[in-house]
């Protein structure tokens, strides 16, 4: 990757919170979740997320940024990301709700 590059990212998060409301964008992490999620299973797994990188338009995704992605969300220890593990990764990784706006943090209090 060159670090020249810049990235720049847009944190949709808060404004589909307003929109869609705790329960609604919950709902849509669910969503996104069972997308990723091993059908078997039911958790996210390195090979689903692997297989399903493409959808996320990850192309190039290494073996070692997956289980980093991985690792980062999972609480429990067991290599997997369930759906609560899952939800909570993405809430953290949201730079804007965890900015007390709009009052999107109080709604992210209420999800958790």
């Amino acid at each position: 990757m060159d670090l020249d590059t810049a990235v720049d990212f847009e944190d949709y998060f808060p404004s589909m919170m307003e929109t869609l409301g705790a329960e609604g964008f919950v709902g849509e992490l669910c969503n996104g979740f069972r997308l990723l999620m091993d059908g078997d299973r039911g958790v996210i797994t390195f090979e689903s997320l692997k297989k399903n990188s493409l959808i996320l338009g990850l192309n190039d995704i290494g073996d070692d940024e997956i289980v980093c992605m991985l690792s980062e969300g999972d609480l429990d220890g067991d290599g997997a990301l369930n759906q609560v593990e899952f939800c909570i990764l993405m809430l953290r990784l949201s730079p804007g709700l965890m900015v007390d706006n709009n009052g999107s943090r109080q709604w992210v209090e209420e999800f958790i």
